[in-house]
């Protein structure tokens, strides 16, 4: 069993990015956002899950918006084009299950 710690670094600095562990083929990351902050349009050749622990992220899938919160997970396939922006200032756990 291992404890990862992932600390909350908005008070210290902007948008916070980090691989938080990798194992053979999954990828885990942390992702901190301020409010308005952005991500630009990308893909990941793995299936993703999105779990916001704190605050709101507007993401835009292929054209399409959806607001995650927490209570939410958004799973998007290998190769969906994807955008985010933070609503609220948020922190955003990003789990890449690879092939």
């Amino acid at each position: 069993m291992n404890i990862i710690e992932t600390p909350y670094l908005l008070e210290e600095k902007e948008k916070h990015m980090s691989k938080v562990v990798q194992f053979e083929n999954h990828q885990v990351l942390n992702i901190q956002l301020r409010k308005g902050e952005e991500i630009k349009e990308h893909d990941a050749k793995e299936d993703v899950l999105i779990v916001v622990r704190k605050g709101k992220v507007l993401f835009t899938v292929k054209g399409v918006e959806q607001l995650v919160t927490t209570g939410h997970i958004l799973h998007m396939n290998p190769l969906e084009r994807h955008a985010l922006k933070a609503v609220e200032d948020a922190d955003v756990i990003v789990i890449k299950i690879g092939n």
